[in-house]
């Protein structure tokens, strides 16, 4: 049995945009978005540090799924500087406050999948997947019909999450 996916039209000027502007050979999806000449709002970066960002997910588990990653494409945590691994924890930190502040989950999913073994899809750039979570979130359609449903856009999620971004002295 497979996944089915429903149809959000809305995703493919999206990989289109970040991806074929500046695709550079072997790169991960992140450096080409970054290299992309595209501004956050078109790129869905939702809060820049001085050595990380973060970014919606394009293909969330849930609405308001964000990425926090260094910019350096790197593939494992013990790879990142000190200087990358204190800004990339603050910025998950400051990336659950947001979720709680824009989507007001119930609670939120904090992980990174290692290598592809793990699951990780992009593996060879490090990324920290921060989810927000609801009772009930899982629904009939992924059951009967291993569909997964959004109920809101990637640019609604990305605005939302964007105006709650807590500011750091």
């Amino acid at each position: 049995m497979s996944l089915e996916q429903l149809w959000n039209g809305w995703r493919s000027e999206y990989i289109r945009n970040a991806v074929a502007s500046s695709s550079i050979e072997g790169a991960s999806v992140f450096t080409n978005i970054l290299r992309s000449g595209l501004n956050d709002i078109e790129t869905h970066v939702v809060s820049r540090g001085v050595t990380t960002f973060a970014i919606m997910n394009a293909f969330p588990y849930a609405s308001g799924h964000v990425l926090v990653l260094p910019y350096r494409e790197v593939a494992s945590l013990e790879d990142l500087s000190v200087e990358e691994t204190a800004e990339l924890w603050s910025m998950v930190t400051d990336a659950t406050l947001a979720l709680r502040a824009s989507h007001a989950p119930h609670a939120i999913n904090v992980g990174i999948n290692l290598g592809s073994a793990a699951g990780g899809s992009v593996s060879q750039h490090l990324h920290v997947h921060v989810v927000p979570r609801w009772d009930g979130d899982t629904n009939f359609m992924t059951v009967i019909a291993n569909t997964r449903t959004l109920p809101e856009a990637l640019d609604e999620s990305a605005r939302r999450i964007r105006d709650s971004w807590p500011t750091r002295p």
